[in-house]
């Protein structure tokens, strides 16, 4: 059973590992290439396009970190709260549905949700006596339209695990609680929020190391000329000069400095959870 996932890790994560070492060659058609060092990552640092596509990764990335990441955690303390199993199931089965939609399906609803002309959300506005917002193409409104999309498909989802872990306290705890007169939001306070902060350690820590991974497939499909200054992120830089213009070892130079990052950036969020709270992810 475990065959599958091992092999789809090993073909796609640890064999590309090798091919690495093409962010320090220069790239012939006829081998063998030649080693330059670290020209590629010098030609990045002075490239004021990457240093532009960096600082989009780092605030679209802190944005989602903070407006999103409670989210799942605030869903799964509601839920938790209901007491009609059924009717819980059915909040349950609304809010996983999102998830399992691609984000070609999601960009399409979203373009249509937030057209100028007859999306709902601007038919709204306009009942409120507002001029519509062309959202899609406001550099203003688009990272927030990112966060808003990536919310509606995510939270429901990323609020199993939490709620998984909510379950998994023992309800002695909530009959001591209760019989030292407490009431529910002090449970929730008191014995529910401590009893996930373990998983929510976990998955902060990991979330942290995926900072500079923000969402080539959503990037890609709701961008447009207008905007895709302001949201141009490392994986489409990276997909844009690798597959499109051809320069191989440059784009290897930018993934490899996304993973080298991503990398150091867990490892420290570890390390001062684990101070901090002593929870970590090992």
């Amino acid at each position: 059973m475990l065959a599958p996932g091992l092999l789809f890790y090993f073909v796609y994560h640890y064999l590309p590992i090798w091919e690495a070492r093409l962010a320090f060659q220069d790239v012939r058609i006829i081998p063998p290439n030649i080693w330059v060092g670290a020209k590629h990552f010098v030609a990045l640092a002075s490239s004021p396009v990457f240093l532009q596509v960096l600082l989009n990764t780092i605030i679209i990335s802190a944005m989602k970190l903070v407006f999103i990441f409670p989210v799942p955690i605030l869903v799964a303390l509601l839920l938790n709260e209901v007491r009609s199993a059924n009717y819980r199931k059915f909040v349950q089965s609304v809010i996983y549905l999102p998830h399992y939609l691609s984000w070609v399906v999601i960009a399409g609803i979203t373009i249509a949700t937030l057209s100028p002309s007859d999306g709902a959300v601007n038919e709204v506005i306009g009942f409120m006596g507002f001029d519509p917002v062309p959202f899609m193409t406001d550099t203003g409104s688009i990272r927030w339209v990112l966060v808003f999309s990536e919310m509606w498909r995510s939270a429901g989802w990323d609020s199993l695990i939490y709620f998984a872990a909510i379950v998994g306290i023992s309800q002695e705890l909530y009959e001591a609680a209760e019989m030292d007169g407490a009431g529910r939001w002090q449970k929730i306070w008191y014995v529910t929020i401590p009893g996930i902060a373990p998983t929510i350690a976990t998955l902060f820590i990991l979330n942290v190391g995926l900072f500079l991974s923000q969402g080539f497939d959503q990037i890609i499909n709701l961008s447009n000329d207008v905007v895709r200054s302001h949201i141009d992120i490392v994986d489409t830089y990276v997909y844009r000069i690798g597959l499109q213009t051809g320069e191989f070892a440059l784009a290897t130079a930018a993934g490899l400095f996304k993973g080298v990052v991503g990398m150091i950036l867990i490892i420290s969020a570890h390390t001062i959870s684990k101070r901090l709270t002593g929870k970590g992810v090992w």
